[in-house]
């Protein structure tokens, strides 16, 4: 049966993917720990320009969103459309120029980042000659995708693939236009943007690549794990059908909340808050038809710690789909921009949300593409709570923070001046820093036990794959 499924489906380059991804993340979040100690513990730059946190924090945006997201998305979106359209992917060559091309973009940006090579754009910090490769590497992606849907052996297309497709034509699109620029050296460009112009096609692009990359992309991961894992039908596949096309056409409208109280034109912002409370309820849908899923089977959480994975994920993804539009309201923006308390969103949402169904999806192919079971069903398990502690101690720090920091912000005395100074209010921050470095510490914990468990798995499917080999090989005889 395993020789069956490996003649049927190209497995290679998914297992690549899927072990590069356990890599990523660890790597991701440990430079994720390290700036976290600096900003509680600044000796630790060692007065060092390359380990600073300025140097250092795009590459733990790069690593975690790009190398271990995209490691995630590629690996998925590979296995999924082969499941789902009974077919192999239409060119297993043109998926192994994406893997290794994705990967040299990675330690391109490995490279450069430290070394203060970057366009200072958020999401978009890497250089011209490195965007235009990520855009050659992309389009390898989204062509071999789309023609593997275009060969399916299935009249359907399920609803996993418009969501991974949907992803993949937004990213083009939004990457080559934000990363529009003039080149003026190898390393050094200027956007062909300026001022309030380049602000606002920066956070269009900046948080539909949360929107389109990191919600679309792992919905499409979503749709298709949490029924598989859970042995039973998604509740309601017109609600998913709904869910994709909300999210198509409402997401592109977001980016201007970013920019509330700047020079971006007041009904800019007042239009990207009012888009972004409507789609709590597509958001909330979603949310909802993944967890109902597991109608009459909500007892397999007790034993099936990979479905604990993909469920809490969704817990996560309802609240900070909540929290985002909340914050993007004029009167909580004045009160959250610049805090915080926007840091602790994001990593509700990348922590809680993406990491979180990204791990459980993992775990999920690990037994099908290395055709044996996980090493130790137990660390899973460990897994769990500690992303799952690790998570909630990060985010409850940033939101305490923040709000503090917001409200000492604003706080005025009897004669109308401020009555505390910035330094004050970065003093009163340092225990909640030093508890985000902690929350941090125990998600890395954990990262590190799957990664020694999914290398572990690959020596064991090695090993088990060499001894059916011999049997093969004496019977023959």
């Amino acid at each position: 049966m395993d020789a069956a499924a490996e003649q049927k489906y190209d497995y290679g380059v998914v297992r690549w993917f899927t072990v590069m991804a356990v890599v990523y993340l660890v790597v991701g979040a440990l430079v994720g720990v390290y700036i976290a100690s600096e900003l509680a513990w600044p000796f630790l730059n060692f007065d060092t320009p390359y380990i600073t946190f300025g140097r250092l924090r795009p590459l733990h945006t790069n690593a975690v969103i790009f190398a271990f997201g995209g490691c995630t998305l590629m690996a998925t979106a590979f296995y999924t459309v082969q499941r789902t359209c009974a077919t192999r992917l239409w060119s297993n060559k043109l998926a192994w120029f994406t893997f290794i091309g994705w990967n040299l973009i990675i330690l391109s940006a490995v490279i450069t980042l430290p070394l203060g090579i970057n366009q200072t754009k958020e999401y978009a910090e890497l250089e011209w000659p490195i965007d235009i490769a990520i855009a050659v590497v992309w389009l390898s992606y989204m062509f071999n995708f789309i023609m593997t849907v275009h060969n399916r052996k299935t009249s359907h297309i399920y609803v996993s693939n418009w969501f991974f497709l949907g992803m993949m034509v937004m990213i083009t699109y939004l990457h080559v236009v934000n990363s529009l620029a003039i080149p003026v050296g190898m390393f050094k460009s200027y956007s062909i943007f300026s001022g309030v112009q380049d602000a606002m096609i920066q956070w269009w692009w900046g948080h539909n690549a949360v929107g389109f990359y990191l919600t679309a992309g792992f919905l499409g991961i979503m749709y298709y794990y949490v029924p598989k894992q859970a042995g039973r039908p998604i509740y309601s596949y017109r609600l998913s059908v709904i869910h994709f096309w909300a999210l198509m056409f409402g997401y592109v409208w977001l980016g201007a909340h970013h920019l509330q109280y700047t020079a971006l034109p007041d009904w800019t912002g007042s239009l990207g808050a009012a888009v972004s409370l409507a789609m709590i309820i597509p958001s909330w849908g979603g949310a909802v038809n993944g967890m109902m899923t597991l109608s009459g089977a909500w007892d397999k959480l007790r034993t099936d710690y990979v479905l604990r994975f993909l469920i809490m994920s969704l817990a996560f993804y309802a609240m900070s789909t909540f929290e985002g539009p909340v914050m993007s309201i004029k009167t909580v923006n004045a009160l959250s921009h610049y805090t915080d308390w926007t840091v602790g969103h994001v990593h509700s949402g990348a922590l809680g949300w993406v990491a979180m169904i990204a791990i459980g999806s993992i775990y999920h192919m690990m037994v099908r593409v290395f055709h044996v079971q996980l090493w130790s069903e137990k660390l899973v398990n460990v897994h769990f709570w500690t992303a799952t502690i690790g998570t909630v101690v990060y985010i409850v720090a940033m939101w305490v923070s923040g709000i503090m920091q917001g409200l000492m912000w604003r706080a005025y005395d009897e004669y109308g001046t401020l009555a505390y100074t910035f330094a004050e209010s970065v003093e009163a921050m340092h225990p909640y820093y030093a508890m985000r470095a902690v929350g941090g510490m125990i998600f890395l914990a954990g990262s590190v036990l799957m990664l020694f468990n999914i290398l572990m798995t690959v020596v064991k499917a090695s090993s088990e794959g060499s001894v059916q080999r011999a049997r093969t090989a004496t019977a023959t005889a």
